[in-house]
């Protein structure tokens, strides 16, 4: 039998082959797996040498604004890449808990453009998204032990209240309704 990490290696190999350009969105909630299965795609497309850029929902978002900041992506990021710009954005510089937009940083146009994180899928992109994926993860238990191990234990009740609201978030959205669901 595989492991779950070989399985997305596989997956994530199947789907560099198949993308030239457009927009992919990585989404599913916290601890599912996302930033790794990203990293996996990216490492993929530069073995098959197709320009690609990829942009973190945290880049944006904050512990009190957690899908708030998406006005900020379509203007910084997806705007740019539509019209074939460069982009240049803020990402979050975190002090403790609080997080404020950093320097601005300038990401050379690339044709395929992947947006990983929670609710990178959201309705308003559906008709943008090329590839829409969404990965369950394990169960919340152990995704928010993931994400406590990855972002440290004084994270932990944030971790929790984030859960809870990308529960509602993804009934009211219908996210993951839209997505290929990976894994």
């Amino acid at each position: 039998m595989s492991s779950p990490d070989l399985d997305s290696r596989s997956v994530a190999s199947d789907l560099a082959d198949e993308l030239r350009s457009g927009i992919v969105v990585i989404d599913g909630p916290s601890g599912a797996g996302k930033s790794s299965f990203a990293d996996q795609l990216m490492s993929a497309l530069g073995e098959r040498r197709r320009g690609a850029v990829l942009i973190r929902t945290d880049e944006f978002a904050t512990w009190d604004d957690p899908v708030g900041w998406w006005p900020e992506l379509e203007h910084e990021v997806l705007q740019a890449y539509t019209r074939r710009h460069d982009y240049r954005h803020r990402p979050r510089v975190w002090r403790g808990d609080t997080a404020e937009p950093g320097p601005r940083v300038w990401i050379r146009w690339e044709p395929l453009l992947v947006i990983e994180g929670v609710s990178s899928a959201r309705n308003a992109m559906a008709d943008r998204a090329d590839h829409a994926l969404w990965l369950d993860g394990p169960t919340a238990p152990e995704r928010l032990e993931r994400a406590v191990a990855r972002d440290g234990e004084s994270a932990r009740e944030h971790l929790r209240r984030w859960q809870d609201f990308e529960a509602g978030w993804f009934a009211v959205d219908r996210t993951r309704e839209r997505c290929r669901v990976i894994g």
